[in-house]
């Protein structure tokens, strides 16, 4: 079945909508550190704008864990979209209480207001489905129609994403079509030669997409604190990096099945070790199999891949037409360690072809250092649901608005 979208909903014109985005930002002492997911949602706030809807804008931020916290309020996300819409933008100090209603009977068409962290109520993210189901009721009250745009929130069945989208006639924003357009791509018919690059910290999150994507890709990159458990089940010894080893065996097998099928599996071939978790600790350069050679011994941290397989994986990178990266290569946060993710990111920005980040972390990498998101294809907005999204799994927020595998 075919997504629904905006074009769906007929005329929009001196409608309240609710547009379900996700503003999900980092917030250092109250500032934004990165605000890709608030530029993310503006084309779609725009269109809406432009046909004179009035607009109710909402999202969470942060776990608040069903109360309300100051340190998640959205207020320095409103005015940041005010800044960026260049009108202004009213704010609401709760969800569905007095605030919000007084915000919403004051729009004019074309405003824009947004209210308080949806997760400041106890049934946004509620498993009992009574409890959501009346929450979403609630924000209905607020609307005549929802946009759903939250692309980062589609693999959760929760109150504004799931249920609200039954009980208001509802679509995807352009930025959830824009996310299902080029992750289909991925899943279906990808230009070949196909690469996909794995990083992050746990093997464990990646085993459903490594599962998924085996029989559809050509090469398959490991990276980040991953990579360990990968070079374990190869035999070799990691000194105190990152270990699943509860995942080794299931490893061994995924490794088995690439071969099988004729996947290339490039693990790293070196590794920069550091005597601590710290961005000034001492560190060296190790080969892949002498990991414990160093100074530092078994207490050896591997923190980042080394300059060789950064080489490797660049070239395989840019030799490929279509790219998938999530996770980045090392502790990118720190200045020593951040060298591997940098050269996968810059080989991402010379692919001929297709070149996707996957969000969460990676996204938030190549901002860090000093990328414009303009360099890559496509960077998505939701890590998670993007990896669920490629394990071919159930995605209710999708499903709600009539996409299915």
């Amino acid at each position: 079945m075919a997504l629904r979208t905006l074009a769906s909903l007929g005329s929009l014109a001196g409608k309240r909508v609710i547009v379900r985005a996700d503003l999900n930002v980092p917030l250092r002492d109250g500032v934004i550190t990165d605000d890709g997911r608030v530029r993310a949602t503006l084309p779609t706030l725009n269109a809406l704008i432009d046909q004179g809807a009035r607009l109710i804008v909402a999202s969470h931020l942060g776990r608040p864990y069903g109360a309300p916290d100051p340190k998640y309020s959205l207020e320095p996300v409103a005015q940041r979209l005010s800044e960026l819409l260049g009108k202004p933008v009213a704010f609401a100090r709760d969800t569905v209480g007095v605030s919000a209603h007084e915000a919403v009977a004051s729009l004019q068409d074309g405003d824009v207001t947004v209210i308080e962290n949806l997760r400041f109520n106890p049934g946004e993210t509620s498993k009992d489905e009574g409890e959501r189901r009346a929450f979403a009721q609630q924000l209905a009250e607020l609307g005549d129609a929802l946009v759903s745009d939250g692309f980062g929130v589609v693999h959760r069945k929760q109150a504004s994403v799931y249920d609200l989208a039954e009980l208001l006639p509802s679509a995807a924003g352009l930025l959830i079509e824009t996310e299902v357009d080029v992750l289909d791509r991925l899943t279906e018919n990808p230009e070949r030669p196909y690469a996909v690059v794995l990083g992050g910290s746990k093997v464990s999150d990646k085993l459903g997409v490594i599962a998924h994507l085996l029989p559809r890709v050509d090469t398959i990159l490991v990276g980040g604190g991953m990579m360990f458990t990968f070079l374990a089940a190869e035999g070799y010894p990691v000194g105190a990096s990152l270990l699943e080893k509860d995942q080794i065996e299931t490893v061994k097998g995924y490794i088995a099945t690439a071969k099988e099928r004729g996947v290339t599996l490039i693990f790293p071939v070196d590794a920069v070790v550091a005597s601590s978790f710290s961005a000034d600790a001492d560190h060296v350069v190790a080969a892949a199999d002498a990991l414990e050679d160093t100074p530092y011994g078994s207490s050896g941290l591997g923190l980042d891949i080394g300059p060789e397989t950064a080489k490797i994986f660049a070239d395989a990178i840019r030799g490929s037409k279509t790219v998938f990266w999530n996770g980045p290569m090392g502790v990118f946060e720190m200045p020593a360690f951040a060298s591997g993710t940098k050269t996968v990111a810059q080989a991402l920005t010379e692919v001929d072809g297709l070149s996707v980040v996957g969000g969460g972390d990676s996204a938030a990498a190549v901002r860090q250092l000093g990328f414009s998101d303009d360099r890559f294809g496509h960077i998505s907005t939701g890590g998670g649901a993007s990896l669920e999204f490629l394990e071919g799994k159930k995605l209710p927020g999708l499903e709600v608005l009539g996409w299915s595998l």
